[in-house]
């Protein structure tokens, strides 16, 4: 497939973005809803001005609080894996951050569900969203751990940082044929693909990963 968006989000050029995304099809990543979704996602708007010259290069960034915006290549990765058996009805995320992901998981599913432990960044990613028309998006500010029970069961689930084990909340919550797609782990952490079938979670492991870790709790 040959990406070619002409699609404009918040009055942005997404030229950056184009060619951010041919460089991941040339990595590997195949699924062109996902490919469409990061040609169209301005970046550079996730991240501190001071760093907006590296928005578009495949690499994670810094975006305060000691969070960072994840790696172009694994935001694409883990949104094709969430693909892999079709479009789900919603998602969840675990660790809004920067925003970034979410507005990728925007295009591709009718409604995100998005949980951030830290306030600052929850307000903030809020705000960008909104700014470049993402309304499909539902926020709340809270512990990942425990996911958003009132919600469940969701078809896919997201987690963006690594917990040291996979949060029991987040299986319970995950639909019949859902998949859990999740790094897992401290010094070596393993990107893992958990699927349920009845009470039945199969897993899989993908590749090795590095994400900030998940931790418990919410902080304002």
């Amino acid at each position: 497939m040959n990406v070619r968006v002409r699609h404009r989000v918040g009055g942005k050029s997404t030229r950056s973005g184009e060619l951010l995304a041919q460089k991941l099809q040339s990595e590997g990543i195949k699924n062109p809803q996902v490919l469409q979704a990061i040609a169209r996602s301005p970046r550079h708007i996730f991240i501190p001005e001071i760093l907006a010259h590296k928005a578009y290069d495949n690499t994670a960034l810094p975006i305060g609080q000691g969070q960072t915006i994840s790696q172009p290549y694994i935001v694409a990765k883990m949104s094709e894996l969430l693909l892999a058996d079709g479009i789900p009805d919603s998602i969840l995320e675990i660790g809004t951050g920067s925003g970034y992901q979410t507005s990728i998981l925007a295009q591709l599913t009718p409604h995100v569900y998005s949980v951030e432990r830290i306030k600052s960044l929850q307000f903030q990613a809020k705000r960008k969203l909104q700014s470049i028309d993402f309304h499909n998006i539902s926020m709340k500010h809270g512990d990942g751990w425990k996911g958003w029970k009132s919600k469940a069961p969701f078809q896919a689930i997201i987690v963006t940082a690594a917990p040291t084990e996979v949060p029991q909340a987040l299986l319970e919550q995950l639909a019949d044929g859902g998949r859990l797609v999740i790094p897992v782990g401290e010094q070596t952490q393993i990107l893992k693909i958990i699927k349920r079938q009845g009470n039945e979670f199969n897993e899989q492991h993908v590749e090795a990963v590095r994400f900030v870790p998940l931790v418990p709790g919410a902080v304002q």
